[in-house]
């Protein structure tokens, strides 16, 4: 994908407001009148004057394109009209801050139809609830502000708009994959850099800081997620989140770290062995992974059953502990008896786009099911969807002890082969995989070939 091409264009913010009045007509039938969305407000942090990170509320970016604080869309569904509001010039923060972007500017920048100043908002909302006739304002509950008001309107709807968006936001077009695409691009190389400094790190926090330099250095400001940066046995905890302990005596480097390119996140998971060489163990545990992680990767394609692919997963995982000697048994009774979820007990992926766990996966957690229950995407996939495909095994002694205390699942593990493979800690390999018509295509770049990660690190 030659994603930087496509992202010199504007970003498809009437698409996307369309899309989203189409549903809107679909739950609502007849609707008409106008969607009202605000972005996030600007914060002060407690006891100091300057403002907390800025995090922009993703139903507004999705209308807009807009990363400003302190902002408003209205798109009027009968006229194809959007108008941004952003605030007015403050001549006090401009001696601080410098000049903000203007009105003119904004309308030249963004994919909207005219510009106006937040302190017009309530002004232009009566204009149009007056003109029109049995219309709608449809808002996003806990969204509104409390000076802005909606009274010349009939009727007031804050049920269908946030998942309107939310639904909408699932298939991507071909800007928000290469948005992806190019968070990929900058987190793969980020993911190199610290594969080559792995050998030389005293501590988990040096290839945190070299992962995010990187990153800021390729113009990705923000992280999608906080980085887990797991060294040896920390690597069997799923959302590790310490990142500061000794490199020192530990086999393997459980990297799972991805950038976010203008509100668009990556999620990359990379092992790679901190001496250089994998271990027997460590190399065997990479294989069955990698394994799952391919064959899941093939089976995908426009309609496919998530739950399908995530059983797929397991069924690969219970015959390569099966070979290792970690499992005994039939493999029939053991994925009948859910014993593979103590070494898997996450689901297999999870949609991707404005947020790392993106919406609409319409998960079950609530599923006694213990092999679905964690599943963030229930349901058939379609195409232009994003999809992690992260499968790992884990050597975590809080998740397995029970189960080898269990008679129901003791007797399928055996312990004393177990015992070699604790220091393996965990081996978790994720790509970003756009789902298409026929199979689908990765857009993750990063490095996973076991003996080329050797050959670098070795060489480094």
């Amino acid at each position: 994908m030659d994603f930087d091409t496509i992202l010199q264009g504007k970003y498809p913010a009437k698409q996307h407001a369309k899309r989203v009045a189409d549903y809107v007509r679909s739950k609502v039938p007849g609707a008409h009148g106008v969607l009202y969305v605000e972005g996030r407000a600007s914060k002060l942090l407690e006891d100091n004057d300057e403002a907390e990170p800025f995090r922009q509320r993703r139903p507004f970016f999705y209308l807009t394109g807009c990363p400003l604080a302190d902002s408003y869309v209205v798109y009027d569904m009968d006229t194809d009209k959007t108008t941004l509001f952003i605030p007015p010039i403050d001549p006090e923060s401009v001696i601080w801050s410098g000049l903000p972007l203007s009105a003119a500017e904004a309308l030249q920048q963004f994919d909207i139809d005219d510009v106006k100043y937040t302190n017009e908002i309530n002004a232009t909302l009566a204009h149009i609830g007056a003109e029109k006739s049995n219309s709608t304002i449809f808002a996003i509950p806990s969204q509104v502000s409390e000076h802005v008001t909606f009274l010349e309107f009939d009727h007031k709807n804050f049920a269908v708009l946030k998942e309107a968006i939310e639904v909408s936001r699932v298939v991507k077009d071909e800007f928000e994959l290469a948005m992806i695409a190019k968070a990929n691009d900058i987190s793969a190389a980020a993911h190199l850099a610290v594969a080559q400094h792995v050998k030389h790190a005293q501590n988990e926090r040096e290839l945190e800081a070299i992962f995010i330099a990187k990153s800021i250095a390729a113009g990705a400001r923000n992280q999608a997620y906080h980085s887990i940066v797991a060294a040896g046995r920390a690597g069997s905890t799923l959302h590790y989140v310490h990142n500061n302990a000794p490199m020192a005596g530990k086999l393997n480097l459980l990297l799972d770290a991805g950038c976010e390119w203008d509100c668009y996140a990556s999620d990359i998971t990379r092992v790679f062995p901190i001496n250089g060489k994998f271990t027997k163990e460590s190399r065997a545990i990479y294989d069955i992974v990698l394994k799952m992680q391919l064959d899941c990767i093939a089976a995908l394609k426009e309609g496919v059953l998530w739950d399908d692919v995530h059983l797929l997963a397991h069924k690969v995982a219970i015959d390569g502990l099966l070979a290792l000697g970690i499992l005994r048994g039939d493999k029939d009774e053991i994925l009948a008896s859910r014993t593979s979820v103590a070494f898997f007990p996450h689901g297999l992926g999870h949609y991707l786009g404005m947020d790392t766990h993106d919406t609409g996966g319409n998960p079950n957690y609530k599923d006694p099911d213990t092999m679905f229950h964690y599943l963030r995407v229930r349901g058939r996939l379609p195409a232009g969807s994003v999809i992690t495909v992260e499968p790992g095994i884990y050597f975590c002694g809080f998740i397995i002890e029970p189960f080898l205390k269990d008679p129901k699942h003791a007797k399928y593990i055996d312990a004393e082969v177990l015992e070699k493979y604790w220091d393996v800690g965990g081996v978790r390999i994720e790509d970003n995989i756009v789902i298409t018509k026929t199979g689908s295509e990765n857009l993750t770049t990063a490095i996973k070939d076991p003996d080329e990660i050797e050959k670098l690190i070795a060489a480094s």
